[in-house]
């Protein structure tokens, strides 16, 4: 068997003592591995980095079996990312969230997703905007997605400000402020409709909190797993970023 696809490497992991096997992250193939014979020679180093694009064949006699990759480099932009701890830990948050989607499932929106922020990724407050709105669709693909267009209480679609903690629905101010406390906080660059303004530091680290309940409850809690550390590095640098900028 064989094929060919565009693909961005998540990570690697060592396979015997000359060999790679890598993980990408494919439109059609979705989230696949594959083995690189001698991937650990200095002529591979600089492609089989995580987040660079490549040109990938793979070949394998059963569709079940590892396999191998032929990787061509199309974009290199892993340097640059690891230049700060920001990009480092963003790519990290990435391959994390895949992870949670099973192998060779195809999302090719999410792929369109992964392309569209890694060139954003070394830039704190871009970064965090959209990996927050892709935890959000990591969610819907999941099957948990929230649903932000109208108030789950009055089907208005104005002044969307808190989420239901136990249906994950918006609700407006007029009707969540006598439960507020009892409320999560919809930052408005992620209601449908809400804010046009750049979100602030705040505003993102709202949404983080707000997908964080729903990744615990649903995904982490459920599966026995902890969410990616990380996640908890980007963050800090967040908070510090933004009390720089204050």
């Amino acid at each position: 068997m064989q094929w060919t696809d565009e693909g961005v490497i998540l990570g690697t992991r060592r396979h015997g003592e000359t060999s790679l096997i890598v993980e990408l992250l494919t439109p059609v193939r979705g989230r696949h591995l594959g083995l690189v014979r001698g991937g650990r020679s200095r002529r591979h180093q600089p492609v089989l980095q995580p987040g660079n694009s490549v040109r990938a064949t793979w070949r394998a006699r059963l569709d079940e079996h590892l396999g191998n990759y032929t990787l061509e480099a199309t974009t290199l932009r892993a340097a640059r990312l690891m230049e700060g701890a920001t990009g480092l830990y963003g790519i990290q948050m990435i391959g994390g969230l895949v992870r949670l989607l099973p192998e060779r499932d195809p999302h090719p929106q999410l792929y369109d997703g992964v392309i569209a922020m890694l060139d954003w990724l070394d830039e704190p407050t871009t970064a965090g905007a959209l990996l927050v709105r892709f935890e959000a669709r990591i969610l819907e693909e999941l099957g948990f997605g929230l649903d932000l267009e109208r108030c789950a209480a009055t089907g208005t679609t104005g002044e969307l400000i808190y989420v239901s903690p136990k249906t994950g629905r918006a609700v407006s101010r007029a009707a969540g402020l006598p439960y507020s406390d009892r409320l999560l906080t919809l930052p408005g660059f992620l209601a449908e409709g809400g804010e046009q303004r750049e979100p602030t530091t705040a505003d993102i680290l709202a949404g983080f909190r707000l997908t964080s309940y729903f990744f615990a409850r649903h995904v982490y809690e459920p599966r026995g797993l902890a969410p990616p550390e990380a996640r908890a590095h980007f963050l800090d640098l967040l908070k510090r970023a933004g009390e720089a900028a204050d």
